[in-house]
């Protein structure tokens, strides 16, 4: 009499100690997909209710008032200068004595332009985005300096279009809004994809398209 088969039984399952065959590759859950999840739940990522990150202006945006307040402080300098010198001096001459004929004097004009050249420089500080656990925050300035601040909920964001250096938004009502340049571009990027993929909103790559 012979013995069974060991690699079959006799309902037709195969023994459990036994090797897969070929065509169960097919069956198994491919490690290739899991990996893929688990990364795009690496990925995405929720700001907690007391984060804030700021992205600022670029630097060229920064550089004019820099300079002005530069030229600010020469100004202020030099009437320091000129009422701390000699009496005897040019300086002193032009500055002091020559306020008398001027509607204004020479201290308060420095006054006027140092003011002015701090006022400068905060409003240069004041455009760029602000990400928060609750949505988006863009800051822009209008001419004359005016400026104007947006703010969307996550929720208005139907989806997010990176550029090379610039940022868009599609909003729920199909309106586009382009975020304000900033000096950390790809690093913004970055954290708009990963939130992004935490609130399931599509993020599209348009390398050079947006102008």
């Amino acid at each position: 009499m012979t013995s069974p088969d060991r690699s079959s039984r006799a309902d037709g399952t195969s023994d459990p100690g036994e090797a897969p065959g070929p065509g169960d590759d097919d069956e198994r859950i491919s490690v290739t997909d899991v990996n893929g999840t688990v990364a795009r739940f690496e990925m995405a990522y929720s700001p907690s209710a007391t984060d804030r990150f700021a992205f600022g202006p670029p630097l060229r945006m920064r550089v004019p008032s820099f300079l002005y307040l530069a030229f600010a402080l020469v100004v202020v300098g030099l009437v320091v200068a000129a009422h701390a010198g000699s009496s005897n001096s040019r300086l002193y001459v032009w500055v002091v004595e020559g306020d008398r004929g001027r509607p204004l004097g020479s201290v308060a004009l420095a006054c006027i332009v140092l003011a002015s050249g701090i006022g400068t420089v905060i409003r240069a500080h004041m455009r760029g985005v602000i990400v928060r656990a609750e949505g988006i925050e863009a800051r822009y300035l209008l001419a004359l300096g005016v400026p104007r601040i947006k703010r969307w909920a996550w929720s208005q964001v139907e989806r997010v279009i990176l550029d090379e250096r610039a940022i868009m938004f599609e909003l729920w009502n199909g309106e586009y809004e382009r975020m304000p340049e900033v000096a950390e571009t790809r690093k913004l990027g970055d954290l708009l994809e990963r939130i992004a993929a935490a609130h399931h909103i599509r993020v599209t790559h348009l390398p050079g398209l947006i102008r």
